[in-house]
């Protein structure tokens, strides 16, 4: 079960208008389930995305890059569950081609305006011919508030749906912002397997969304991890419909900064649930590391502790054996860390200082900690001003099981 994680229900999460979603069983990896997902877009809906930076990256990624590059104008998203289309070479290519052009002869749109989107088992063949035959039914089922079924449509590994909005009042105008992810395992976004859309009915620039997407990834699904794979179709796309009459052209328009912090919020929000589903997981920990000299070294520090193995089995285990977590501070590659200046706390408890364990610390305090479904892990580096945080979650026995029996 997830940790302190319940999917909204469908009245939670708002339209946004502008955007239509529909969703339809396509059979193409599992029958009788939902796997294929169509987002149809207004015309003037500026759209950008950020991807993964695995040199292997899915054709699907290779031909958003392409599209979003060639500046048409996105129409549309399709996204598949069940399988990658990674590892496909070049018939993977031609199948998320084939794609886009069944998409865009449907929606009466060019081929180059699709966005194609596809997660699941790598190294096997997507088949374009129950996607095509499966999307009239897609299209059949667009209607604006269709998010929640859009969440379940998307999953692999999941066991929850994943989705979240909110609405900001800004110059007189209310803006709403919704939003799904999916992902469980093979998570370390590096911009799992991982792909989150969010859209809001704010009018902003290229130029802005560009940023914000870049900004966002950075403070949301680049600050996650639950087992340290970047996965081969990493994506996050973010749509601004400008139907809400609020438009943003740079940042020093008023209000954008209220937008801004919404928009990430929702984004952090999308990225947290994956990590509280992450595969067996059955804790939700925050890796909060300060006192650093730049903020990539405190997120270096952060991944080292939230990708060790040692330390997610022992927060699964509930056993306070906190030099594990020294020794993944030791090795995170700071080379003239001064070990006497760091300091190290369970929440609100100091394990470490002084290059050793606090003269204050009882295991019996750490055993406490531990035993909580959430738990901070506090790192001063003590050798600056910036900070981190990274989300993260145990190791459990079921991810073992999840991932030997993915392929069944």
């Amino acid at each position: 079960m997830p940790v302190n994680y319940a999917t909204p229900a469908a009245e939670q999460l708002h339209p946004v208008a502008g955007v239509r979603l529909g969703t339809a069983e396509a059979g193409i990896r599992k029958k009788d389930r939902r796997d294929l997902t169509l987002l149809a877009l207004d015309a003037g809906c500026t759209v950008s995305g950020v991807f993964t930076q695995n040199r292997f990256c899915a054709a699907p990624v290779q031909l958003c890059r392409d599209h979003l590059a060639s500046g048409k104008g996105i129409r549309a998203l399709v996204i598949n569950t069940g399988i990658a289309n990674a590892g496909t070479g070049e018939p993977g290519r031609q199948a998320a081609q084939a794609t886009c052009d069944a998409v865009g002869a449907l929606l009466g749109i060019g081929a180059d305006q699709v966005l194609p989107f596809s997660t699941g088992v790598i190294l096997e063949p997507l088949p374009v011919d129950r996607i095509k035959a499966g999307l009239p039914a897609a299209k059949a089922d667009l209607k604006p508030d269709n998010w929640l079924a859009a969440a379940h449509a998307i999953m692999t590994t999941d066991t929850v749906a994943k989705a979240a909005s909110r609405t900001v009042a800004v110059n007189g105008k209310k803006v709403t912002i919704s939003g799904v992810s999916k992902g469980a395992g093979m998570i370390r976004p590096n911009m799992a397997t991982m792909l989150g859309f969010l859209a809001t009915d704010a009018g902003i620039s290229q130029a802005l969304l560009d940023q914000l997407v870049r900004d966002a990834a950075d403070d949301s699904f680049n600050c996650i991890t639950v087992d340290g794979d970047t996965s081969t179709n990493d994506s996050f796309v973010m749509i601004a419909s400008g139907q809400s009459g609020a438009t943003f052209e740079s940042a020093a328009d008023a209000g954008w900064n209220e937008v801004r912090a919404a928009i990430i919020a929702v984004a952090v929000e999308l990225a947290q649930a994956i990590v509280r589903d992450g595969e067996g997981a059955t804790k939700f920990i925050t890796v909060a590391v300060e006192g650093g000299k730049t903020g990539a070294e405190c997120r270096q520090v952060g991944y080292a502790i939230g990708h060790s193995p040692l330390v997610k089995t022992a927060f699964f285990a509930s056993d306070p054996n906190l030099g594990r977590i020294l020794a993944a501070i030791g090795y995170a590659g700071i080379a003239d860390l001064d070990v006497d200046g760091v300091k190290v706390w369970l929440d609100e408890v100091l394990v470490a200082e002084l290059g050793g364990r606090a003269a204050a610390y009882r295991e019996e305090d750490g055993a406490r900690i531990m035993k909580q479904a959430e738990i901070t892990v506090r790192v001063d580096l003590g050798r600056g001003n910036a900070a981190a945080k990274i989300y993260t979650c145990d190791f459990s026995y079921d991810y073992v099981k999840i991932n030997a029996d993915y392929r069944s």
